[in-house]
């Protein structure tokens, strides 16, 4: 049953091999509590779903886990139901716990000079490693898509790039005149670099390796950079997603353009860039309004 699921994911839905395997596990997570309970999985009731979800909660898991996990459960039975395994979806009526608000770890513009500035272009990896630092924050890019970016994705003439998002769906992307300095800046390093076979279409490739970069690696390569520069916050490549995202909300982008450049199939998702600007117009408001700077004022005399 969890073949013929695996194989719906990837015909019927179009995921990818991790977003496929994530499911599963999820999935499996509720079949070895239905076998402990006794209950034949094709027999699910919503009453227990809602005690696999409290046993979740139980064994300490997070509201935004159970709700992933739940999300695989659901997709699970549309599937079950679809093939004809079963004759009424439960977990129609199943309830997501509610997710707590979370902002995202943003970097001001000076922290993201500071990035690149961390930058050893001495180093034989420097001039890649600032260009990654570029594109990710410049373009919005998640870092699966960074480091399957191909010089055939690039139409630097253009000034847009080709990248293939989740579901394998593809968009163009924006790329700015200073992302594009980079790139060639980094291609004139490259061409030493004699990659190995079926390596050679990727933008970013390891010096030692000859292959394209991992995620792991990026993941290095910023964090390294961020204590170089003294910033004092998480970094992930995700970071400068967020604060690509961030920065031009408060730059006055239509949220529907940033969507369409995060490669967000639903707007929800993108939301969460408005929280961002509030807070950011609210700091503008205590830090400029005249009556408020003399309101602070006072208060320091005092």
């Amino acid at each position: 049953m969890i073949d013929k699921y695996l194989s719906y994911l990837l015909l019927e839905k179009g995921l990818s091999e991790n977003t496929r395997q994530a499911y599963a596990a999820d999935v499996s997570k509720l079949l070895l509590f239905l076998s402990d309970e006794g209950i034949d999985p094709l027999q699910v009731k919503l009453d227990d779903l809602h005690r696999f979800a409290a046993s979740l909660y139980d064994v300490g898991i997070s509201p935004t886990s159970i709700s992933r996990i739940l999300s695989g459960v659901r997709s699970f039975y549309e599937f079950l139901l679809v093939d004809g395994f079963i004759e009424a979806d439960p977990t129609e009526l199943l309830e997501m716990p509610k997710r707590p608000e979370h902002l995202p770890t943003v970097l001001s513009v000076e922290e993201v000079d500071a990035l690149e500035n961390a930058v050893d272009l001495s180093q034989e990896e420097g001039q890649r490693d600032r260009t990654i630092v570029e594109v990710l924050y410049s373009c919005g890019l998640r870092v699966s898509e960074l480091c399957g970016l191909k010089m055939s994705n690039l139409y630097l003439e253009d000034g847009f790039l080709s990248v293939t998002g989740k579901g394998s769906k593809q968009r163009y992307v924006p790329v700015s005149p200073r992302a594009v300095k980079e790139l060639r800046l980094w291609f004139a390093d490259r061409c030493h670099i004699e990659p190995k076979r079926g390596e050679e279409d990727y933008v970013f490739i390891s010096h030692r390796r000859r292959q394209h970069l991992s995620r792991i690696t990026v993941f290095h390569v910023l964090q390294v950079l961020a204590t170089n520069a003294g910033i004092n916050k998480t970094i992930s490549p995700h970071t400068l997603r967020h604060t690509f995202a961030t920065h031009l909300l408060e730059g006055g982008a239509n949220l529907r353009a940033i969507q369409a450049m995060l490669g967000h199939e639903c707007i929800d998702t993108t939301q969460i860039y408005t929280h961002l600007d509030r807070s950011f117009l609210r700091q503008q408001v205590i830090e400029h309004l005249p009556r408020n700077q003399r309101s602070t004022d006072a208060d320091s005399e005092n």
